[in-house]
């Protein structure tokens, strides 16, 4: 999708700490680490009454970001295709989200990065000279590694919706904004069968992806997921878990499939940041349960992230991999309903 509302309490949608209020957070606001309830920005900022801003979904292990290179690449591509020149370096942003975490002691955590074009007043047309809103929220995340335990409590049920996702050609998957009521209203269709996850088709009728996440199953012996080349975001954690099945040697297909290729899958699951790999149960209310290629994936992200963020070893957790995060989802622990993307 275009973004991933993964702000705790992200597939939830409010920022809080455990008591949904997150009063005993800092959150930095352009520049300044301040009390979550004094975090505000202004009503006529453009990301708030246009959408116009780019975000990212991040998740720490062990005082670190994970694949901090790749969604600094994701955000600068969101802020392209936006036209936001931002003026920010990577690196101030990075040392922005760095200074949010320690000023909370938080070593494993939920973070989103927004950069909003600011505050226009008057004029949907935006103007080139940009002021912009910076804005770092976090919420306490489980340790991940191998003794890691999963924001979700089971695995996902997914329900096939009738919402479409947008064309590239009128918001590019690739951008990853504000702008997310596509994955919206696809959520609000789950109301009627109490899904965790939407399968979202593009307008041709082929799987795009989750409301907040990227689609996996298994079939012929091959782990498949929706090519980019059709209107999907191209994920973070999907990227990781594609370089890791590759170096397993176990074959990859991208490209398009349809509803009945995923339900009759011998093994489905979705990924995003927050979620990492959530096995899915049923799709459509067809049993597919989980398999081997799930759970050796499933470990070896566990060990990667392990040997990178616990370990003393550095480097960026999506870089031998290929890299970039989708949404998420999420029936259990509505806080970490995110993309992911990411």
């Amino acid at each position: 999708m275009t973004a991933d509302p993964t702000t705790p309490t992200g597939g939830g949608d409010d920022d809080g700490d455990g008591d949904d209020t997150g009063e005993a957070y800092l959150y930095h606001v352009d520049g300044d680490l301040v009390p979550a309830s004094d975090a505000t920005v202004s009503v006529r900022d453009r990301g708030f009454m246009y959408g116009d801003a780019a975000f990212e979904t991040l998740r720490a292990y062990g005082g670190e970001v994970f694949a901090w290179d790749a969604h600094a690449r994701r955000l600068d591509g969101t802020c392209e295709v936006l036209q936001l020149d931002h003026g920010l370096s990577d690196d101030d942003l990075h040392r922005r989200v760095r200074e949010t975490l320690a000023a909370n002691d938080l070593a494993d955590a939920y973070v989103r990065l927004s950069v909003t074009r600011g505050v226009q007043p008057g004029k949907l047309s935006p103007s080139p000279e940009v002021d912009p809103t910076v804005v770092v929220l976090v919420d306490e995340l489980p340790p991940g590694g191998r003794e890691s335990t999963p924001v979700w409590d089971g695995p996902a049920t997914v329900q096939t919706v009738k919402t479409r996702r947008v064309p590239d050609r009128a918001i590019p998957s690739h951008a990853k904004t504000h702008n997310y009521l596509n994955g919206i209203l696809a959520r609000l269709e789950l109301r009627v069968t109490g899904a965790d996850e939407a399968l979202v088709l593009d307008s041709d009728g082929y799987v795009a992806e989750g409301a907040t996440s990227n689609v996996f199953f298994v079939s012929d012996e091959a782990l498949c997921t929706p090519s980019l080349d059709g209107p999907v975001l191209p994920g973070v954690t999907r990227d990781v878990v594609v370089g890791l099945a590759r170096e397993e040697g176990i074959p990859v297909r991208e490209g398009q499939f349809t509803p009945d290729d995923v339900r009759n899958a011998a093994e489905v699951f979705v990924t995003n940041t927050t979620w990492e790999l959530r096995p899915v149960e049923t799709v459509d209310g067809i049993d597919c349960g989980g398999g081997p290629v799930t759970t050796l994936l499933s470990r070896l992200f566990d060990e990667r992230v392990e040997r990178e963020h616990y370990r003393g070893e550095t480097g960026d957790a999506g870089a031998d991999a290929g890299e970039t995060d989708g949404t998420d989802g999420g029936g259990v622990d509505s806080r970490w309903d995110v993309g992911s993307g990411g």
